[in-house]
């Protein structure tokens, strides 16, 4: 299974509406099951830099299929996954990027928004998560 153009598109939008309710500027990204991007938007005035790292969370959910912010707490000193954020091109172990998962609970893509706080961040992803 793998996410539609049409799904992704209506997550995308799902995401920005709760970005301009709570006030914020966002980029966010939207890949399939083969952590591939099928959609982006950078909302007017959202940090250049983090249209990479939305890109980069929403694929490290898909690759650990998990949310990012749950790789970052095994990624701490000591524990078990302790610099993984320097695999498969750069990852990045903070909330902001969330598995993407169709009626059947197949993981069919994975969303990541960036360009405020991290907790802004995944509350706009998992907004964008209920448009599925």
């Amino acid at each position: 299974m793998n996410i539609t153009l049409k799904q992704a598109q209506a997550i995308i939008e799902k995401a920005k509406a709760k970005a301009l309710e709570i006030d914020t500027k966002m980029n966010i990204s939207v890949v399939d099951a083969g952590a591939n991007q099928v959609a982006f938007v950078r909302m007017d005035g959202a940090w250049l830099g983090s249209a990479d790292i939305a890109l980069k969370k929403a694929k490290t959910a898909r690759f650990f299929d998990m949310p990012s912010g749950e790789i970052g707490k095994l990624a701490q000193p000591g524990g078990s996954l302790y610099n993984i954020e320097h695999s498969n091109g750069g990852l990045i172990s903070f909330p902001g990027g969330i598995p993407l998962k169709n009626k059947d609970g197949d993981i069919i893509g994975a969303i990541g928004v960036s360009g405020s706080s991290v907790e802004n961040d995944h509350t706009v992803a998992k907004a964008g998560t209920e448009a599925l």
